[in-house]
């Protein structure tokens, strides 16, 4: 008699609409950077003020930029089935895509236009890249394993938003796959839509909107 077979844990798929190899190390060289500059102020002015002075002089001067640098190479954002996962400079959150209790797709016009996705549970929320465009179309979207497996999450979810999400997802992963014009995919349309209405700041897609999206 054989044992039934057992699936094993559910693999995480990154989420990041860019590689964080991509840009880690132009990261380590401003953080780097920073901290010299700071440490440099620091020793220059000790030879003409008092030196607690001169050394908050200089970690204000480097520890910033140094800090952000730190922060944005740390970011990361993961989805095990269900599961999406954010890693910030202060810890990890989990939020269950299942349980959700908002679903919401923003886009943030620009000269490079971003859409993403906003997911709430609870208290907790969690924004998770889409694409960015800029006006003539070009730009960088989510591949396409990650928008297959953060739809098939988002079906899971009862809120008929999530279903209409998904459904957007869905139609984008197929002009993907086919590698469609811009015209033809509907995170980009999504961002025309919103630029048409001559919006400046973050603007939440109606119902209607993301209907029109999957037509």
């Amino acid at each position: 008699m054989t044992e039934p077979s057992k699936s094993g844990p559910a693999v995480e798929v990154g989420l990041d609409l860019i590689a964080p190899e991509m840009y880690a190390p132009a990261l380590r060289r401003l953080a780097l950077a920073a901290l010299g500059i700071g440490v440099g102020v620091g020793l220059l002015l000790a030879l003409f003020i008092h030196w607690p002075l001169a050394l908050a002089v200089g970690i204000v001067l480097g520890a910033p930029t140094a800090l952000y640098a730190v922060a944005v190479q740390r970011r990361r954002i993961w989805l095990s089935g269900t599961v999406i996962r954010a890693r910030t400079l202060l810890g990890d959150r989990r939020l269950e895509l299942s349980a959700a209790s908002g679903v919401e797709i923003l886009v943030r016009p620009g000269r490079l236009s971003r859409i993403v996705l906003r997911v709430t549970a609870g208290p907790d929320s969690q924004v998770i890249p889409l694409a960015m465009y800029t006006d003539s179309g070009s730009g960088r979207e989510l591949h396409i394993l990650g928008l297959r497996k953060l739809s098939d999450a988002l079906a899971t979810c009862p809120l008929a938003a999530a279903l209409a999400v998904s459904d957007v997802l869905v139609a984008q992963l197929r002009a993907e796959a086919r590698d469609a014009v811009a015209e033809d995919r509907p995170l980009y349309r999504a961002v025309r839509m919103v630029r048409d209405r001559d919006q400046v700041s973050s603007v939440v897609l109606s119902d209607a909107d993301i209907a029109e999206l999957t037509r």
